[in-house]
């Protein structure tokens, strides 16, 4: 607490009375838009994750029937050659 109160006279003192609520302002809007923007690239990342898993299941999962639609031709295979 002690550091603040030395940075807020500082401030004070360098930029002045007038200008320090602007400065203070502006400093908080951009604070909240990097806020906003880490958020939405947060957000980005996860869908994309998502996206990669779902697609990535999927795939398995086509794999998986290719495995038993060949099992089944060769069970097919089998029954003709000992008929």
């Amino acid at each position: 607490m002690p550091e603040l109160i030395v940075i807020f006279v500082i401030a004070l003192v360098v930029i002045g009375s007038q200008k320090l609520p602007d400065l203070a302002r502006s400093l908080g809007r951009g604070l909240a838009e990097f806020k906003r923007a880490t958020d939405d690239f947060k957000q980005s990342v996860q869908e994309e994750s998502q996206a990669a898993d779902e697609k990535e299941k999927i795939a398995q999962e086509v794999a998986e029937k290719e495995k038993m639609a060949e099992k089944e031709k060769d069970v097919t295979e089998k029954k003709e050659t000992v008929a």
